[in-house]
């Protein structure tokens, strides 16, 4: 039996006719999806990002998707959290967003981990994970996700978005010369800390650059290239115009630079 056949009896009629868009890509194929099914997709936060990164996920059948958050739903994030409904208010984000991904696709096993992703946490569940997707809304913890995927030699896709501004990039010590997310924002650094509860977000800015992220997840699973390592993509919502910079490894970076 050929590997393709093989892969193919692997999977049931349901999957097959679920994931059958994919299939009949051929830089997927029954191969890529294969490895999506088997696949551990670590995603940090589940709010404006979050969700459609958590929700493309799903649909797209990762096999394993851990989702960590310590929030609550709350009203104002109806708004552009597209993983919450009404009825969820107050419940952790993390344990609606589950629920809306097996609302789906029940077959994906989703982990919702009620929780700060802390050092010593991520340092555990960073190991585990095949690709990791920060949606964090702050630097301590985008610099303790990044520190953990340099540790442990994980590629990190990493999003913000405020306002009417989003950027995106991977972060893949993997790829040679390619920087680490310290390499382009020091941890030393002093950055003003801007929230969506003071600054206000455009609510499809933050469904695009988490539906980008996704996208990025998942070519990196299936082996899709080339990803966005060593390129920062900053987009301006008022104009929808994508503005792109080359970046690469810092030698004296305090995170990446004892990692060749």
């Amino acid at each position: 039996m050929s590997w393709a056949r093989f892969m193919l009896a692997a999977m049931n009629d349901d999957q097959l006719l679920r994931y059958s868009r994919h299939i009949l890509l051929d830089e997927i194929g029954v191969e890529g999806q294969t490895r999506l099914l088997r696949s551990h997709a670590l995603v940090i936060g589940a709010g404006g990002l979050g969700s459609p990164v958590a929700l493309y996920l799903g649909t797209a059948g990762v096999g394993h998707i851990t989702l960590v958050d310590d929030d609550l739903v709350d009203l104002t994030n109806l708004q552009r959290q597209i993983a919450h409904q009404l009825s969820r208010l107050g419940s952790p984000k993390a344990e609606s967003a589950s629920l809306s991904i097996q609302a789906i696709n029940p077959d994906v096993e989703v982990l919702p981990v009620v929780q700060r992703a802390d050092a010593q946490w991520l340092d555990v569940a960073v190991q585990r994970a095949d690709v990791v997707i920060d949606c964090s809304d702050n630097f301590s913890t985008r610099h303790a996700v990044n520190a953990a995927c340099v540790r442990h030699a994980k590629p990190l896709v990493s999003g913000a978005a405020i306002g009417f501004d989003g950027q995106i990039s991977v972060y893949d010590i993997r790829q040679p010369g390619a920087p680490c997310y310290a390499c382009i924002f020091p941890p030393e650094a002093t950055f003003e800390e801007v929230r969506c509860a003071t600054m206000g977000v455009f609510a499809p800015l933050v469904g695009i650059i988490g539906t980008m992220q996704a996208a990025e997840a998942l070519k990196l699973l299936t082996g899709i290239g080339p990803s966005l390592a060593g390129r920062l993509q900053m987009l301006d919502a008022r104009a929808m115009e994508w503005t792109e910079i080359r970046m690469a490894r810092q030698p004296q970076c305090p995170v990446c630079a004892s990692h060749g």
